[in-house]
């Protein structure tokens, strides 16, 4: 089959890329000249327009978007939406918001084009290990484009499927997203502990590595932290600065309107945002109370 990628940013790109080892074709196409010339470098074919990129592509026309949520992905849909045709497909592969997809649906529905939201998670790995696809939409739309899913996923019959109407594949991608948050918390705090237990001189790296087999807690999150702890134990040259996606956030919304308790998911949240303040006032005001009480001694800024 073939289709055109919009958004060649590192994970689009490598999606293209394992498609086009499979034997799809694809356009792809991305704002910037350099861009596009290094995916024509990995066999993809360069776009760039959305019109360059549609106009190249056989009847039904399938268009992957694979762009940052919000307002860029409404304005790209709403550009394919005036270059599609009856019986072409829109695909949002990206991380959005669940609750645009059902007009993102009605929008491209009126014209006779059909869309599907497909949650993914893979990240860089995803070119060799293969993509977890989380699919929203009709079935029938989505048994079309079978070939893709199959050549994207980890194999033919696992790590994707069709798990609900329009909306449900990114919403259970922004579920996955928050116990994501979760687990890496828990890693995190859990390797913090070891460290600070000087008098064992405890070696992370090898720890990890015995969790790695036999273990609970052996996962791919676990693999990642060894292959961290290998290259520095210290970690000395990370920035103890965390970003969110956004789809945390939207997690812990969806549990308050539910009235769903999801207080480890909710701290996780929380705690990157502790990470990014450097000016920490809430610390510094914690300390002052405790001295104004208690008469604890405070730490004086440098």
């Amino acid at each position: 089959m073939d289709l055109a990628m919009i958004g060649l940013g590192k994970m689009g790109m490598n999606m293209a890329t394992r498609l086009v080892r499979g034997g799809h074709r694809v356009v792809g196409y991305a704002r910037t000249r350099a861009t596009v010339e290094e995916a024509e470098r990995l066999g993809i074919e360069g776009a760039h327009s959305l019109e360059e990129a549609v106009g190249r592509l056989n009847s039904p026309r399938i268009a992957w978007v694979m762009i940052p949520a919000g307002k860029a992905t409404d304005d790209t849909i709403s550009h394919l939406s005036s270059l599609l045709r009856k019986g072409d497909i829109v695909i949002d592969g990206g991380n959005s918001n669940y609750k645009d997809d059902a007009r993102h649906a009605a929008l491209l529905e009126a014209k006779g084009i059909e869309f599907v939201d497909c949650g993914t998670s893979g990240g860089i790995w995803g070119i060799s290990e293969g993509y977890s696809l989380m699919i929203g939409g009709k079935p029938e739309v989505a048994e079309k484009m079978r070939p893709i899913f199959e050549t994207l996923a980890p194999a033919v019959d696992k790590g994707w499927g069709v798990v609900g109407p329009h909306g449900a594949g990114h919403f259970v991608k922004m579920v996955h997203n928050g116990i994501e948050y979760g687990m890496m918390q828990a890693f995190a705090e859990g390797f913090s502990i070891l460290k600070a237990k000087k008098e064992f001189g405890l070696d992370l790296a090898q720890v990890s590595h015995i969790w790695q087999h036999g273990s609970v807690v052996r996962s791919w999150l676990l693999d990642l932290a060894a292959n961290a702890l290998d290259e520095d134990a210290q970690l000395k040259d990370v920035k103890p600065w965390v970003a969110d996606s956004g789809e945390g956030r939207w997690t812990v919304f969806e549990s308050i309107d539910l009235d769903v308790p999801a207080p480890v998911i909710t701290l996780a949240l929380q705690m990157r945002f502790a990470s990014r303040d450097e000016e920490n006032y809430t610390a510094r005001m914690l300390a002052a109370l405790r001295n104004q009480f208690g008469g604890h001694a405070i730490k004086k800024a440098e």
